[in-house]
């Protein structure tokens, strides 16, 4: 085992402790670096990346355990290491800078900044030589410290025009637009109309990304609409995904990205976010078709995330890596994917026939490896498991019953994926952060609804509980954004009490527990103070006063993950329909107002902006039932709610003095709803004008 030898051995991050090993003298984000930059003036080499990044394990091997050029840069610069994951603040900041200056971004980010922390040079992987028309890192940081010797005054200036630039750029104000109307999002729809694969699903070509939120528009949009091309796109693209070495098709979970436009050559990271929102659109598709597929979907990789990505106090871990060992005699030697792939005589070796060439011909598996384009050798001999046929064509082919051929399959994935479990597994990441574990308590919090399944309620409550003991402080406000071993710490940004927030609105309105809504509203209250912008709307993802971010941006890109202010528009919005409060209607209208200009050049951009749009289309529909929370009869009429996709809706429960006196504070119609004839009642109201109420589950489905 390597010895920790420079500063970041006393970080909790698994991606900064990777790199304590190294001999560059790398230091961690903070004022330490920052002074001894100022004092000996120096440039700051930043390098930006995450734990499971794998070209970010490329650049360490190639350059950062590179004697000769961890001297260069310890000579010339103060190098910085920091977790894109702890500070999603910093790598924004100079995301903006290297997709402005080179037309692209990514990780590992590589970025060189003054010692006022203003970058002026920037680009992602360098090799450690030049290399296909790439020049090469122990080149760049030469000629980067020749010119800070020689010209330092012109850096200094142009650094300093550059910040200028892109806090112009990055300004969110209202234009002169209207308010979010039927025709904008109707320009959304047709933007994503233009760019879907109608064969394979998906959004454009190769390299194709999961992006749930694009999912969460067309479904709304589908719901207020009747579009059926909306629907049918999403529900194409959940069964190609699903089919895909994308999913793992033995122990469930979806990976980062597919290489290639069929969903099946992956990028093998599993990425906590990607299994929460996906959860999410299977289980809608499942509450609009009523189709079993898309639920197994969601149960599996809900399963897998209980099995493998959760904590011993029922928080989830991050990520697991991309790259696993090839052969534990020599850990060292890892490859893309190794974890997962099979060779034909591996599966043989361990299914009995005839199963073994049933499972071979649904799996896709070739005698000599089924990856034709592998430009890297990394799956020579090797066989990505993927859906190439049927249940039922794999039974004709082989004239035998469905039932038996399913059953069979299923044992053998269970035989594979114990053997599986005895390979090296990939590194886990193990840091829990708040915003994405709001993003899975919200999926198990539908999957326990939705599935009547308590194993997932459970779970979501645990999560919660864990978040609102360990991360947030009722005294300060301050919700922390990183768990890890026993230790809290950063204070959150705007995606985490976005993210939280919402997490415990979907808890209430599965679950109702009164202390997840109070909850959601003071987090939605501290968030307010600290991040919203009073004069022109919309919220900063950043607090003010960290002197050492030298801008402060209001995130609006909802891509692998929701942005903080797409999420904070529409917790705004449900908050006000669950208490009727004018502040946090209009909050909600500033924030669209502010993104408005935005909506109208970019409307792909913001897709989970746009499902606030549609809520406030759609107008305020409450769900109101009173009764026990004990009893059958409103058990029943819960589920009666919970079944349907109904994502404008705010569900209440009137259990007692207690909520209805809450609740009616804000809309009084509240006070006079009870029960009928002793039996649990659901009232189905608009903008609290209300039908009559009904008594049975058979009756609010006619209402639904």
């Amino acid at each position: 085992m390597l010895m920790p030898i420079n500063r970041l051995e006393r970080e909790k991050s698994p991606y900064l402790l990777q790199h304590s090993h190294n001999p560059v003298d790398w230091y961690p984000w903070g004022e330490e670096a920052f002074a001894r930059a100022r004092g000996e003036n120096k440039p700051i080499f930043l390098s930006i990346g995450y734990s499971t990044c794998h070209w970010c394990h490329v650049m360490e091997r190639e350059s950062f355990e590179n004697q000769p050029i961890a001297e260069l840069l310890n000579r010339n610069y103060v190098a910085v290491k920091v977790d894109r994951e702890e500070r999603p603040d910093v790598d924004r900041i100079y995301m903006a800078f290297v997709q402005a200056t080179t037309g692209g971004g990514g990780w590992p980010m590589s970025v060189w900044l003054t010692p006022e922390l203003q970058p002026f040079f920037g680009g992602t992987y360098f090799p450690p030589e030049n290399r296909y028309g790439h020049p090469g890192f122990r080149s760049v940081l030469t000629q980067i410290a020749e010119a800070w010797r020689t010209d330092r005054e012109r850096i200094l200036d142009s650094a300093r025009e550059v910040v200028a630039q892109l806090e112009q750029q990055a300004a969110v104000e209202p234009g002169h637009s209207g308010p979010v109307d039927q025709a904008l999002l109707e320009h959304g729809f047709f933007v994503f109309r233009r760019t879907f694969d109608t064969q394979m699903g998906g959004f454009g070509g190769a390299p194709k990304f999961p992006r749930p939120a694009v999912f969460n528009f067309l479904l709304r949009y589908w719901d207020r609409t009747r579009n059926r091309e909306a629907l049918d796109m999403t529900l194409l693209t959940l069964r190609e995904m699903a089919k895909g070495g994308m999913h793992d098709q033995l122990g469930g979970g979806f990976h980062r990205y597919s290489v290639d436009e069929r969903w099946f050559v992956p990028h093998f990271e599993k990425m906590l976010y990607d299994q929460a929102q996906l959860a999410i659109s299977y289980l809608e598709a499942f509450q609009i078709t009523g189709e079993a597929q898309y639920a197994e979907t969601a149960r599996r990789t809900l399963d897998y995330v209980l099995r493998d990505m959760t904590g011993p106090e029922g928080a989830f871990y991050s990520a697991e890596d991309a790259d696993s060992v090839i052969d534990p005699e020599d850990p060292t030697v890892k490859g893309e994917g190794a974890f997962y792939i099979w060779t034909a005589e591996e599966i043989r070796d361990l299914l009995e026939e005839p199963v073994a060439e049933w499972f071979c011909f649904r799996y896709g598996v070739a005698d000599g490896g089924n990856v034709a384009h592998d430009p890297h050798q990394e799956f020579s001999g090797r066989n990505i498991l993927y859906q190439a046929v049927t249940l039922e064509e794999t039974a004709r082919q082989f004239g035998r019953p469905q039932a038996e051929v399913r059953e069979a399959l299923e044992r053998a994935s269970g035989i594979l994926l114990e053997a599986r479990a005895r390979r090296v597994r990939p590194h886990l990441d193990d840091k829990v952060l708040t915003a994405w574990n709001g993003l899975m308590i919200s999926a198990l919090a539908l999957a326990g609804a939705v599935l009547d399944e308590p194993r997932y309620a459970a779970a979501a409550r645990r999560a919660a509980d864990f978040l609102s003991v360990r991360q947030f402080d009722p005294e300060t406000g301050i919700l922390l954004r990183r768990y890890r071993q026993g230790d809290s710490a950063i204070p959150g940004f705007l995606d985490d009490y976005a993210l939280f927030a919402q997490a415990l609105l979907d808890l209430y309105e599965r679950q109702f527990d009164r202390r997840h809504l109070d909850l959601a509203l003071r987090l939605t209250a501290e968030q307010r103070q600290r991040f919203e912008d009073g004069s022109h709307g919309g919220f900063f993802s950043s607090a003010e006063g960290d002197s050492s971010l030298v801008m402060r941006l209001k995130e609006d890109y909802d891509g692998a993950e929701p942005s903080g202010n797409s999420v904070a528009a529409l917790n705004l919005l449900r908050l006000a329909g669950l208490t009727n409060r004018a502040d946090l209607r209009e909050a909600a209208r500033r924030t669209l107002a502010a993104f408005t200009p935005r909506l109208l050049a970019a409307p792909a951009a913001l897709p989970q902006m746009l499902c606030a749009g549609e809520r406030v289309l759609a107008g305020g529909r409450q769900i109101v039932i009173v009764g026990g929370p004990n009893s059958p009869a409103t058990h029943a009429l819960l589920h009666a709610v919970q079944v349907h996709f109904l994502p404008h809706a705010s569900v209440l429960l009137l259990d007692g003095p207690e909520s209805r006196a809450f609740f009616a504070a804000g809309a009084p119609a509240i006070a006079a709803m009870e029960t009928v004839d002793g039996q649990p009642a659901a009232y189905v109201c608009r903008d609290y004008t209300c039908q009559l109420p009904v008594t049975t589950a058979a009756g609010l489905e006619k209402l639904l």
